[in-house]
């Protein structure tokens, strides 16, 4: 068993059934473990305090770095830990109870970091990985313009070569961590309309030509800022590209496909949290003279919540495993994941919520912030209407 420290300093039993550790080999249930702990100690007791004052909690993170939570599955050789993705998504998943939303910025670093470990050249990879991975630098995933959010492959940000440099001119939106990171991976067009025409850049805060729009107020999410990040005129050496021209898109969907299970583990961390706050609250409120728990209508809701919290974790981790073993259907699955998980893990945060009657709309209350702050998985890495798309397409080509 293993006691998580909730946002209202309340110690909460977790029984190692509920974790689904069951399965997990002894080093995951020692990653799991670790995660807990630390999101307990060092996340839970700030997680309204980061909310309320819009604090980005780098030396937190840089903590969690010292973990190895960094770089978690970028190569040993620049400073990663070189886990798994089924390991990747045990440990957000137990961040998540922590904040969420610290813990969903930091799978955002993760994934740009492991793209310059896996599509950068060894001048690269050596230069950017070793100071990300150790959160002494922060990175910014650039894909997303005002005018192309789904319709990514329609982006304008565009790169003219001029010699061994590149000129950058456009703009990115809700780019998280903008303005307060250091090193911005940007998919531009290099070439003609469409995906085979974008490469991908790395850009590192300071260049001219560089700037950031206001920050964004928003509905949760708000221990990240999130920006615009504008280029005008922005010169990048021809060797802070990725890969060849032309790649960048096919980088940024593979990117995309571990993003996708790292947010749908955040939104499990969330859900996992939700339910234990709920059972607490029935367990302590009294209502016509008697307990919430004595309740059959909240037990079965409740019951429900778990059942579909497990449903979800099964689906994520049979995703990071296909991803991890370069399965022919890992993409898909991955979609099926993310679009199930957080589509869940919101309807059980909005449900604990609920069962918190008018207490849950308080901020004194941690359930509501879990609600707030998963509600933007549904959106960002692809939308669960994008989910549903990739799915469809790939049952009817079938």
């Amino acid at each position: 068993e293993v006691v998580v420290l909730l946002s209202l300093n309340r110690p909460v039993l977790i029984s190692s059934a509920f974790l689904a550790s069951t399965g997990l080999t002894e080093d995951q249930k020692e990653f799991q473990k670790v995660a807990f702990d630390f999101a307990a100690k060092e996340m839970a007791p700030y997680m309204a305090e980061w909310d309320e004052k819009e604090i980005f909690p780098v030396d937190t993170m840089r903590k969690a770095a010292q973990l190895g939570f960094g770089g978690i599955y970028v190569k040993p050789d620049v400073g990663g830990s070189g886990l798994s993705r089924l390991d990747t998504s045990i440990i957000f998943e137990a961040l998540s109870t922590g904040c969420t939303s610290t813990t969903a910025y930091m799978s955002i670093h993760n994934m740009c970091v492991w793209m310059i470990d896996t599509f950068g050249n060894e001048e690269q990879r050596r230069r950017f990985c070793p100071s990300l991975c150790s959160m002494e630098k922060f990175a910014s995933y650039c894909l997303t313009e005002p005018g192309s959010g789904s319709d990514a492959a329609s982006l304008l940000t565009s790169a003219q070569r001029k010699g061994d440099t590149y000129i950058l001119n456009g703009s990115k939106a809700f780019i998280s961590g903008g303005g307060d990171t250091d090193v911005y991976v940007v998919m531009c067009r290099t070439g003609g309309p469409g995906p085979k025409g974008i490469s991908c850049l790395v850009l590192e805060k300071g260049m001219p030509g560089l700037s950031f729009g206001k920050k964004e107020k928003k509905v949760g999410w708000n221990s990240q800022p999130t920006r615009a990040v504008i280029f005008e005129d922005c010169v990048v050496p021809v060797g802070n590209r990725l890969g060849a021209e032309g790649q960048g898109f096919s980088i940024a969907m593979q990117g995309l496909n571990g993003g996708r299970i790292n947010i749908a583990s955040c939104s499990l961390g969330a859900a996992h949290a939700s339910v234990l706050l709920a059972q607490e609250h029935l367990s302590v409120r009294k209502q016509f003279g008697e307990p919430l728990a004595n309740n059959q209508y909240l037990q079965f809701r409740l019951a429900e919540m778990a059942t579909r919290l497990l449903a979800a974790r099964l689906m994520v981790r049979n995703a990071a495993r296909a991803l991890q073993d370069g399965r022919e259907d890992a993409a898909v699955l991955c979609s099926m994941a993310k679009l199930f998980a957080t589509d869940e893990c919101f309807g059980i945060c909005n449900q604990a919520l609920q069962m918190h009657g008018g207490y849950g709309y308080l901020k004194d209350y941690a359930v509501q912030q879990f609600m707030r702050d998963i509600r933007v998985h549904q959106i960002l890495e692809g939308t669960n209407e994008v989910m549903r798309m990739i799915v469809a397409r790939n049952l009817l080509q079938g």
